[in-house]
């Protein structure tokens, strides 16, 4: 016949199943996010590679074409350009980080419905 120890026995294995099931799913995310992050940043460093490397010769060959009338007008608006195109490209990388959602958010999410449904079964 099962006793009160029996039941505490139960309660804290139902517990520390539950704990575990959320340190999977925390465990899972870092690692999917960390994933993504690392894709990022390799995508960010090719394209910033190649976009400098495009910009460098596409303002050299600006200033080659104006070379005999407008040599320092057109590195003037090269450079205007590019910074343009820099302050740009940053402004919308700040939007895109205040935008991010939260890491571990699913974890959370499951975290606070576990704590809603132990004060749910407090008040009954």
């Amino acid at each position: 016949m099962p006793g009160p120890l029996d039941s505490v026995r139960g309660l804290a294995a139902s517990f520390f199943a539950l704990v575990r099931t959320r340190i999977e799913l925390a465990v899972i995310e870092l690692r999917e996010e960390g994933e993504r992050r690392k894709a990022m940043l390799m995508h960010a460093a090719v394209a910033a590679l190649f976009l400098a490397l495009s910009a460098l010769l596409f303002a050299i060959f600006v200033i080659l074409v104006f070379w005999d009338t407008h040599r320092v007008a057109a590195a003037g608006v090269m450079t205007l350009a590019y910074f343009g195109i820099g302050w740009f490209a940053f402004s919308k990388l700040r939007q895109a980080q205040r935008e991010a959602p939260p890491p571990f958010e699913a974890t959370l999410a499951e975290l606070a419905q576990d704590m809603e449904a132990f004060r749910g079964r407090e008040n009954e």
